[in-house]
């Protein structure tokens, strides 16, 4: 198993937290606000330079109103389908 933030399903976990971050209609800066953190933090969490641990990652949802099983069934289907497509 890779550990690396530069691998497929990281990246589809990013692009889940970010189109969950778009859906509840918050900003960087809004979330920043929430977390108590930078609105650099965030923007680093967003592209992969900042690696999450899971309680983190529960933390993020959970300030923009989501539920951690929601993200990890939706990110478990994208996983899936995306495992499911051919090689290029």
């Amino acid at each position: 198993m890779e550990k690396s933030v530069h691998t497929a399903e990281y990246a589809a976990l990013l692009e889940l937290l970010r189109e969950a971050r778009r859906r509840a209609g918050v900003s960087q800066v809004e979330l920043a606000a929430r977390l108590r953190k930078s609105q650099s933090f965030v923007s680093k969490v967003e592209v992969g330079e900042t690696r999450l641990d899971v309680i983190q990652l529960r933390t993020i949802l959970k300030a923009l109103g989501g539920s951690f099983r929601d993200f990890a069934a939706r990110l478990d289907a994208r996983l899936d389908r995306d495992a499911r497509r051919p090689s290029r």
